[in-house]
């Protein structure tokens, strides 16, 4: 049975272990919806509904960590067509 995303320690996810000193940690609204070939409303939609990522908001600046860009990608990981989505 595959490892839940929740399980693995953040520490072994590949992109967090390669960032180098001075990468930049966050992506803004139209670099993860480029990313994840949405467009910027579809993300400030899932922010209203409280779905999506985890998300920084300065002032009116939003900002997504990508640790937390990395979590939710995981977490969306399927191994079939035949699992259910937890609700």
């Amino acid at each position: 049975m595959p490892t839940p995303a929740s399980n693995i320690p953040r520490s072994s996810h590949p992109a967090i272990t390669s960032l180098a000193p001075g990468d930049r940690r966050v992506l803004n609204e139209n670099e993860l919806a480029q990313r994840w070939g949405v467009s910027p409303k579809t993300l400030q939609r899932w922010r209203s509904e409280g779905r999506g990522p985890r998300y920084l908001k300065l002032s009116k600046r939003v900002s997504y960590p990508l640790e937390a860009v990395i979590d939710f990608e995981y977490s969306a990981l399927h191994d079939s067509t035949s699992e259910r989505v937890a609700k």
